[in-house]
């Protein structure tokens, strides 16, 4: 095996025309990792923020961009258990997948569901592990119950929608043209609100209120959507499109009983996390081999054009998840 690799690197924060395609020596495995050649790498948001300079890697972690990959593994570090040289996985990684390797904690690391191709394989980890953590875990997401996801043709969105119908909520989502909510309606969604020509706020009220809100938007959502609760409802707030700061009558959540909780991925502990991937396999796993769920596919790009990838994902014209094509 070569000493060196390819890997797309961040060369100053800026926009997607700063990645770059260099050669970087291949890192090595330590007490409980394994490495991984990666075939196709999963593009995210975080790796936008990241390369913009607003969401810095952990201490320990790769500077490269990257949160999730597909790919086999090719050695094991002292201390991890499972995995051998050979096996197909899919992995969550805490940064450096936009290369030809990239090391991970082995319990980070999940086979690849049967009958999916690696392309969707590297398209499963940082969505799957934030919905289950965030809606199954944080949110309590129970079946009958009304469920609102923004942004329901995003990655994030796509994969929550399907989960959520297939243990047995009734799922809301607002996306932002009729494609995206066609799409919403195609994966499970009984209502899809297109943001710009209704209110959300109305239209769960009318439903009786959501029971549970994830959202990514931040900003003026946050007080709107503690009015679009139902009695003792939950909202999850994952990310902030819009900002982290807003106005909010504290008297509403106490008089209503409402709870807001939130989490991001990437901070958790590596036991945190392994044990987040043993939840999804032993329930989730099971209906993606089954082909019950699967991710929602945009497209697929190769190593040296992440820069066009990243300009994809910021149109937000995409529905679904965005791979870079390494091997």
């Amino acid at each position: 095996m070569s000493r060196s690799m390819r890997a797309v690197e961040i060369s100053r924060p800026g926009g997607p025309e700063v990645l770059r395609l260099v050669e970087r020596p291949i890192p090595q495995p330590g007490y409980g990792e394994i490495l991984i050649r990666v075939d196709y790498a999963g593009v995210n948001r975080p790796d936008a923020l990241q390369r913009a300079g607003n969401y810095a890697p952990p201490p320990t972690a790769s500077d490269l961009p990257g949160l999730e990959v597909s790919g086999h593994v090719v050695a094991v570090g002292p201390g991890a258990q499972r995995w051998k040289a050979g096996d197909a996985v899919v992995a969550l990684t805490p940064g450096g997948g936009y290369a030809d390797y990239v090391v991970t904690h082995w319990g980070q690391a999940l086979p690849v569901p049967e009958g999916l191709d690696p392309a969707a394989a590297a398209a499963l980890c940082e969505t799957f592990f934030t919905v289950w953590t965030n809606v199954f875990g944080r949110g309590k997401l129970k079946a009958g119950e009304r469920f609102l996801v923004h942004g329901g043709s995003s990655g994030i969105g796509t994969t929550a929608i399907q989960l959520a119908h297939a243990f047995g909520a009734r799922v809301f989502a607002t996306a932002g043209s009729k494609e995206k909510c066609d799409a919403c309606r195609a994966l499970g969604a009984e209502r899809a609100i297109n943001y710009r020509e209704e209110d959300f706020v109305a239209v769960l009220k009318g439903e009786g209120g959501a029971d549970l809100i994830l959202d990514m938007v931040g900003g003026d959502y946050i007080p709107r959507n503690l009015r679009a609760l139902a009695e003792d409802g939950r909202l999850v707030q994952i990310a902030f499109l819009s900002g982290p700061t807003a106005e909010v009558n504290l008297g509403l959540p106490m008089r209503r009983r409402l709870s807001v909780t939130g989490s991001t991925l990437r901070p958790l502990s590596d036991l945190n996390k392994a044990r987040i991937a043993q939840g999804l396999e032993a329930s989730v796993w099971p209906l993606l081999s089954a082909g019950r769920v699967a991710p929602v596919m945009d497209s697929v790009f190769p190593l040296e054009q992440a820069s066009k990838a990243h300009e994809r994902m910021e149109s937000s014209a995409h529905i679904g998840k965005i791979v870079l094509k390494v091997a």
